[in-house]
């Protein structure tokens, strides 16, 4: 029974873990058609603002959960009204430049912290459940995960900025015709979006040695879980980051982490070859 526990216990982290990793992203390139391959390198900045913020003396969860966040979405509005509105509607442009904006980070985060290991201790202990020991800082992540969905799908359908949002994203022609700027709607959402990386980072921070190529061990996580979500940004993030959880975890345990990660993308190279319009591509259709 004790055992069981454990499981679940990491079953539900592993996917909230997804879902943390995967919102920014999903939030720009499901809501905007933009490829971030800067999403990891944002995440590594969001780490590094809260060690930063930590060992300056600002309580461990002020500099994750605001501080992160805000100087993060800082630097991707800055990046947005320099770079990507001049990209928008062009893929492969749009992937070059975040690729180069990430070598670009990359380089400034080494000349800044250096190329040594760094990280913050985690602000919760752990704790037994039986003979088996728990990490506590895992259920921090899970309600933040949980919170963080709650108040993207309240964002979206109960506030008039989330409504002109969605409808400036489907119809930008329509959303212009009726007063709106949607250059304004576009440098917000990338600015949410490059906040919610930030906050992934800020939160994964305790549990990872940072170095600033760090972002790279997320990318293809986020990016895995995003596309095979489908066009549906929440229920599409949910489906995806459930299945790939589950998966990851089920051959953690029984053979090797490292085979998780490995089951994790054939499962996406699967999905993908029978479900090429992502799961909410075929499922959960109209759902958001």
């Amino acid at each position: 029974m004790d055992f069981a526990v454990v499981v679940l216990v990491e079953i539900l982290y592993a996917i909230a873990s997804l879902v943390l990793i995967s919102a920014g992203l999903a939030v720009v390139f499901g809501m905007m058609k933009v490829i971030n391959l800067a999403h990891g390198e944002f995440m590594m900045l969001g780490g590094y603002v809260t060690i930063t913020a930590v060992n300056s003396g600002v309580n461990i969860f002020i500099a994750m959960l605001i501080i992160a966040p805000l100087v993060v979405g800082l630097i991707g509005l800055i990046v947005e009204r320099l770079v990507i509105r001049h990209l928008y509607g062009r893929l492969v442009d749009t992937m070059l430049a975040t690729w180069g904006l990430s070598l670009f980070f990359i380089g400034i985060a080494t000349m800044i912290f250096g190329n040594t290991t760094t990280g913050i201790s985690s602000p919760i202990p752990g704790f037994s459940i039986g003979a088996y020991q728990v990490n506590g800082y895992n259920f921090f992540i899970i309600v933040v995960s949980i919170l963080l969905i709650l108040g993207v799908l309240f964002v979206l359908k109960s506030t008039r900025l989330g409504l002109i949002a969605r409808g400036a994203m489907q119809r930008s022609d329509m959303a212009a015709a009726l007063g709106y700027s949607s250059d304004r709607i576009y440098m917000m959402t990338f600015f949410v979006g490059s906040a919610l990386s930030g906050l992934a980072g800020a939160v994964l921070a305790p549990l990872v040695g940072l170095v600033p190529t760090s972002g790279g061990a997320f990318i293809a996580k986020a990016f895995i879980t995003v596309v095979a979500g489908g066009p549906s940004l929440v229920a599409g993030l949910l489906a995806s980051s459930g299945l790939f959880g589950i998966v990851g975890q089920v051959f953690s345990f029984s053979v090797s982490p490292v085979m998780g990660d490995v089951a994790m993308l054939i499962a996406a190279v699967i999905l993908l070859r029978l479900l090429p319009q992502g799961i909410t591509g075929r499922f959960f259709k109209g759902k958001l």
